[in-house]
């Protein structure tokens, strides 16, 4: 598959909250789907001061750390500790512990893992429910 071929890995999450950002991360993450979500963020932070994040990680095959610019996450943990409020990560890997090691220790953002087979308690602590059919089953790779 080539790149004009290629199925985003980063993909919204339609929900019953305004201020829920959701998304399922989905096999690779290229430093192009990396700045996409960024820029995904931008536009949630400009229709909400504060929002709540739901990251769903489905067959992790790993980030291009490395491609991403020095700016970009520095920018995107500095608007982190501005507008969210919690961080619900659900599926494998854990990555929360490396998220709270990228913020200072005095950061307001809330976050918690929980195993996939725990999804359902995902939603309720974010007070929220996905609304499309399609996001309620774990989607296939593209």
């Amino acid at each position: 598959m080539n790149f004009l071929q290629s199925v985003p890995a980063i993909r919204r999450i339609e929900t019953s909250r305004d201020d829920l950002f959701a998304i399922d991360v989905v096999g690779h993450v290229s430093a192009a789907d990396a700045e996409n979500l960024f820029g995904l963020l931008e536009a949630a932070y400009l229709l909400h001061q504060k929002i709540d994040v739901a990251v769903r990680i489905v067959d992790h095959e790993g980030v291009d750390w490395a491609d991403i610019s020095d700016e970009t996450i520095k920018k995107g943990a500095v608007h982190a500790l501005e507008h969210i409020g919690r961080c619900a990560a659900i599926g494998a890997p854990d990555w929360t512990p490396n998220a709270r090691h990228a913020l200072p220790a005095s950061s307001p953002v809330e976050f918690r893992h929980f195993k996939i087979e725990d999804e359902a308690a995902a939603w309720e602590w974010l007070g929220a429910r996905p609304t499309s059919e399609e996001a309620t089953a774990a989607p296939e790779r593209g």
